[in-house]
């Protein structure tokens, strides 16, 4: 079969972001379980009367068929599948945050089904109250463990030694952990109690220290891994709180 006519049908997806694309169609960037990331054209979706504005929307499961061989695929059906509560308040902050995560950094069309099935959970907990910062964390985790860049939170970077919880350390993007005095020109403020790290290997986050530094933890890779793009949903989610 050409590239032209392939066909996808009945794939689960999310919708990450759309953009207007002539006076009467839309761009959509998804997230399908068994498809990655991918570019979709929807034709006539910015129309009034189109069926696919009240079927395209954000935080929501869909099954989506599209067809092409190009960068951008041509959607052929789109059905709501259900299920969600809609995303308000600060968890709809939170949901933006998540989708600009895996717009800045997952590849297009390489499928990652347990990181989808880890955004579904999160947007599962969002969207029944759950704001708490565990649920950012675990997603960050699974982000980065799907794209190539797991943590080794529980040994010391080249010997191999264990995490001591009363030990203090920093973490290196490109090694893992290191003696704090070992991580030259690190910040004091960039230095991670042992039990941190053991706590945050273990998704536990009952200590308030913990959730402390594991949130200065994850902004510091996930900003190293952005490469200097910067995330608009933590800015505004930033300028709301001074107000």
């Amino acid at each position: 079969m050409s590239a032209q006519r392939q066909r996808i049908d009945g794939a689960t997806a999310f919708l990450l972001h759309a953009r207007p694309f002539s006076e009467t169609s839309l761009v959509l960037e998804v997230f399908a379980r068994d498809h990655g990331r991918v570019a979709i054209l929807a034709r006539g979706a910015r129309r009034p009367r189109s069926a696919l504005r009240t079927v395209l929307l954000g935080f929501q499961p869909l099954e989506l068929a599209w067809f092409g061989g190009g960068e951008v695929k041509t959607m052929a059906r789109a059905e709501w599948l259900g299920g969600l509560p809609l995303l308000m308040g600060k968890g709809l902050l939170l949901g933006y945050y998540l989708n600009e995560l895996l717009l800045k950094l997952l590849p297009r069309e390489d499928a990652h089904p347990a990181l989808f099935d880890g955004y579904a959970g999160a947007l599962a907990a969002l969207a029944h109250g759950a704001t708490e910062p565990a649920e950012l964390r675990r997603f960050e985790k699974s982000l980065l463990r799907e794209l190539g860049y797991g943590l080794a939170l529980d040994r010391i970077a080249g010997s191999g030694a264990p995490v001591r919880a009363d030990g203090v350390y920093a973490y290196q993007p490109e090694r893992g952990v290191v003696q704090a005095r070992e991580a030259d020109g690190v910040s004091p403020s960039l230095t991670f109690a042992g039990k941190t790290l053991l706590d945050l290997a273990a998704d536990d986050y009952g200590d308030p220290r913990t959730l402390a530094e594991s949130k200065l933890l994850m902004r510091q890779l996930i900003a190293h891994y952005l490469d200097g793009q910067p995330l608009q949903s933590r800015r505004v989610f930033m300028e709301l709180q001074e107000l």
